[in-house]
């Protein structure tokens, strides 16, 4: 269904023959109107606090509201990723983020595959929360019925000119996180069958706001008939415009809000019909120049006291530098990423552990003597996933390794680090051919032999794309199961100071 708003005094692109073109020199042969509208993108926010320097739920509301402050015509889209993963998110499921970014509410809100992470029944609760339309139009129940609260498209309408709106989820939410009875279907699919209901009831610009990555953000330019895509979900700060089709992503944590000036001038054809084309100007927004919104800063100080009670204890030190950068632990061995695993391992007792580097999530530099604490760990590792120990043979264990690296070199959130073994990497050979020379405890891995495998319980689940572990003898019950933070930390306190290093785990060639 197509809704009508008038939130903003707005007067958008409209177009002749289902095209619209971008802005030529003004034709003085008729009288023409120029209006000015913004549209704004924010997205993949899941921490409320600054990093320092810029971010955070405060200074995003700060721009949000100087912006249509200095606009009425201005359209905010925010394209997913808030309720996880954080500290805070592990308490409450996502709702202090709901609450924050109400203060300065988005016009529309299409969910990421992290608005999933505490099931469905989560999402249904916090998406009712929020004082925004939800966009899903290629989110559906498993019968193929809507959801309620969710709308395919809508239709902005100011003054007789439409823009029209969509959103779309990534179908990778599926494995990547746990929508349980939400389905997602086809997204280009989906994005042709909304533009053309749109253009259908009148729209002269179609927007869609999405969750995916970029390679299907260029699919809907190209193939689906969308003016412009408000992006998120790749945490790339990102624009393209080639003179007919924009892409815009705000990389993430609101370290920028990328802002999209159209100037818009509406006219006649020679033949009397009417004529609309446009131009953008980009603004990249560096929230480290925004002074945060003092309410938006108040709700965020009473979260973090709450939480500094709590996880502000020391646990240890580093005597080396740690390197939890997003790239750093989807791409390659790292230090912290080893000494992950060798907890795991160390907690139960098996012969090898492996985890997912897209569960390492603080996204910093720890410097040489830095103190521990508990929220930095639970800052790592904030999806409260527990350690389990499967029964897995030696064959298994190569298709886990093989689908860990299939992506290398890009980075991927399935890259698994690992203990208790130590493998090669043909980075130029076929996928699901390039793991070697696979060790385990120092002898050579048996197809044959059974071995114990300690990993966190949503990767044996067949998270990330790990199907073959599904279904495999878990040693430990689940009801009895530690959390995978617990046993960092404890591994953390029995150590004192860490040190752990790359040490030619996964020789990637």
């Amino acid at each position: 269904m197509i809704k009508n708003f008038k939130r903003h005094i707005l007067m958008p692109l409209a177009i002749a023959s289902m095209a619209i073109l971008p802005f030529a020199s003004a034709q003085a042969a008729d009288h023409q109107v120029t209006v000015n509208v913004t549209l704004l993108t924010a997205s993949d926010m899941d921490t409320m606090t600054d990093n320092g320097v810029r971010g955070g739920a405060a200074r995003l509301a700060a721009v949000i509201k100087a912006e249509r402050a200095a606009n009425a015509n201005t359209i905010y889209a925010y394209p997913g990723d808030l309720l996880s993963p954080s500290i805070m998110g592990g308490f409450d499921k996502g709702a202090h983020m709901v609450e924050l970014l109400n203060m300065a509410a988005p016009d529309v809100l299409t969910p990421g595959n992290h608005e999933f992470d505490f099931g469905h029944e989560n999402f249904l609760a916090r998406m009712g929360e929020g004082k925004f339309t939800k966009l899903g139009s290629n989110i559906r129940w498993k019968d193929g019925s809507k959801i309620d609260g969710f709308e395919d498209n809508i239709m902005f309408e100011f003054e007789g000119i439409k823009i029209g709106y969509m959103g779309m989820t990534t179908q990778d939410t599926i494995d990547i996180s746990s929508p349980g009875d939400v389905i997602f279907t086809n997204t280009l699919e989906a994005a042709k069958a909304n533009a053309k209901a749109l253009r259908d009831a009148g729209a002269d610009m179609v927007v869609a706001v999405v969750h995916e990555s970029q390679a299907i953000d260029f699919d809907l330019i190209n193939r689906a008939g969308i003016d412009v895509v408000q992006s998120g979900h790749d945490h790339n700060l990102h624009i393209f415009y080639d003179g007919r089709r924009v892409i815009v992503e705000s990389k993430e944590e609101a370290e920028y809000v990328v802002a999209m000036d159209i100037e818009f001038t509406i006219g006649k054809n020679r033949d009397g019909s009417r004529r609309v084309r446009w131009w953008p100007n980009f603004r990249i927004i560096d929230t480290a120049t925004v002074t945060p919104d003092a309410k938006v800063a108040a709700v965020v100080a009473k979260y973090e006291a709450t939480l500094s009670e709590e996880l502000d204890i020391v646990i240890g030190t580093t005597e080396v530098e740690l390197d939890t950068r997003r790239i750093s632990v989807r791409t390659g061995e790292n230090a912290f990423g080893n000494f992950i695993a060798d907890s795991l391992r160390k907690a139960v007792n098996s012969d090898i552990a492996f985890t997912n580097g897209g569960g390492i999530r603080a996204n910093k530099l720890y410097t040489p003597g830095v103190e521990l604490t508990r929220r930095d760990i639970l800052s790592e590792l904030p999806f409260g996933n527990t350690n389990v120990k499967l029964e897995l043979t030696g064959a298994i264990i190569i298709e886990v390794l093989e689908h860990s690296v299939r992506a290398v070199p890009e980075a991927s959130g399935g890259f698994m680090h690992v203990s208790g073994m130590t493998f090669d990497v043909d980075s130029n050979a076929a996928v699901g051919s390039r793991v070697s020379n696979v060790m385990i405890g120092g002898n050579a891995i048996d197809l044959g032999k059974i071995y114990t495998a300690s990993t966190n319980n949503f990767v044996a689940g067949g998270g990330d794309g790990y199907s073959m572990l599904r279904g495999a003898n878990n040693l430990i019950d689940p009801m009895s199961a530690k959390f995978m933070a617990s046993d960092v930390m404890d591994n953390v306190r029995a150590i004192g100071a860490i040190s752990p290093s790359i040490e030619g785990r996964i020789n990637i060639k």
